[in-house]
This record gives structure tokens, sequence and C-alpha cells, in this order.
């Protein structure tokens, strides 16, 4: 008995392949006849588009909500956003990343361009990946089918070797659908969604010629100010050291000049008697 299940499970699995395979070779016959009459529309394929664009604007937070604004009204969001300052001219730069439908994505792209002050450099790019996901497609169809094949022999298989074969046979194809399903996901996403990442350079106004000599006439004549207090201050510095340091010298000579003095004035004295 058993040896006749077995035998007659075997044949229906070979049917069954074999009708799978007459059924994907029919697929891909199909497909094959459809790619070759040109029928398959730009609205199915999976293309990837990138753009990377540098812009000189001239308030950096202005820019900054305004593509904001732009991405949320567009059903986007940003992937990512930083900024730097400290340049010589006080000018902030930073860089933005947004992911916009594809179907708007043009649109937001002209949009930027226009906003800003200056194009520096766009660039877009689009990378076609319709045969990989029709190849994913497929490979996760027949994954499908030997899935539900195992699932079928696990539940009339009655010995225990054959259940951990089929179990181990089984959670390798789940497995393999995972990763599958995962990669399709992954590419569906990139499609739907295009990558923006935008480069933001502020440009402040430059001062005038008659602003810059106005500036530097004001600058020599707060140098020589400073430069007449450095002066009294030195002076002023070089007396207190002179009568400091020979202090002792000049408290002797003024002694000697009162004596000199009190002689003369008693000789004056004497004389007049």
């Amino acid at each position: 008995m058993n040896t006749e299940e077995k035998s007659s499970q075997e044949n229906s699995s070979v049917s069954s392949g074999g009708d799978d395979a007459v059924s994907e070779d029919g697929e891909s016959q199909e497909e094959d006849a459809t790619s070759q009459n040109g029928e398959v529309s730009d609205v199915n394929r999976k293309i990837i588009y990138t753009a990377n664009l540098r812009i000189e604007v001239k308030n950096y937070q202005q820019a900054i909500n305004d593509i904001q604004n732009q991405v949320s009204d567009r059903g986007g969001y940003i992937v990512e956003s930083n900024m730097h300052g400290g340049s010589e001219d006080g000018s902030t730069n930073g860089r933005i990343t947004a992911r916009i439908p594809q179907e708007q994505f043009r649109e937001f792209v002209q949009l930027v361009e226009d906003g800003s002050n200056e194009v520096l450099e766009s660039s877009i790019s689009g990378q076609d990946v319709t045969e990989e996901y029709i190849d994913l497609e497929s490979r996760l169809k027949s994954k499908r089918v030997v899935e539900k094949r195992l699932l079928s022999f696990m539940e009339k298989a009655e010995k225990t070797e054959d259940l951990l074969t089929i179990s181990g046979d089984l959670a390798k194809t789940q497995g393999e659908i995972e990763e599958i399903t995962g990669r399709m996901n992954y590419l569906e996403n990139k499609a739907d969604l295009a990558t923006v990442t935008i480069h933001i350079q502020e440009k402040n106004v430059t001062i005038s010629s008659i602003n810059k000599e106005d500036l530097n006439t004001w600058e020599k004549t707060k140098q020589q100010f400073m430069k007449s207090i450095n002066v009294l201050i030195s002076a002023f510095s070089s007396l207190f050291v002179f009568f400091i340091g020979n202090l002792p010298v000049l408290i002797i000579l003024g002694a000697v000049g009162l004596a000199v003095f009190f002689i003369i004035k008693r000789r004056k004295r004497s004389s007049r008697e």
C-alpha cells in the first residue's frame, strides 16, 4: 500500500511538474511575444530615477522651507538634511535629500530650479529594472508552486525522516520567497519614489566699493586714535618709571638743593646786616 501511494504521489508530482513546465513555457512565450510586439507600456516599467542639483540662493533658510513645503504638498518625505556655516563671507551651505512620487518628479525638479538664484549643476539619471522585476516575479511564482507542493507532501508524509526532509526543503524555499519578496518591494519603492539630492549654497550681497572706502576710512581713524592713546600712555608710563626708578637719587638731590638754598639765604641776610 505504501509503495502504491508513493508511486502515485511521484506520478502526480511529475504530472504537475510537467503541467507547470508547460504553463511556465507558455507564459514565457507569451511574455516574449508581448515584448517583441512592443506591447509593454511605459506605465508597467520599473525605472529608478535619481536627480542631483546644486543651486545658489539668497536666503538658505527660506529655500529650505520652500523645498520642504513642496515635498510635503506632493506626498513625498525628507530622507536627510544637514547644514554647515563658518565660511569667510558668513554664508550658510547645506544639503537635503527628498523622495518624490515619480509622476511629480520632473515638476518638482523644475520648481526647485526656478526658485533658485542660479543653477550651478543639474543631472538626472534613470535605471530600468523592469527585466529584473519580471524575472523576480517568475521566480516567485515557481517558488510558490514548490512551497505548495511541499506543504501537500508534508500533510501526506507518515515517517519522521520524510517530515524532517520536507521541513528542511520547505524552510529553504520559504527563505528564498522572503528574499525575492524583499527585493521586489525594494525595487517597487525605488521606482515609485524618485530620489532628489539638492546641494544649496547661500550667496550674500557684497558691499559696494564706496562703502568699503568708508569702512576703510573709519578703520584708519580708529587706528590713529588708538595710536595717539598708546603714545600718551607710553609717555606717562616712561615718566612714572623715571621718577619711581630714580626716587633715591632725586631725594638726595632735593636735600642738597634745600641745604644750598638755606646757606645762600643766610649769607644774604648776613650781608644785609
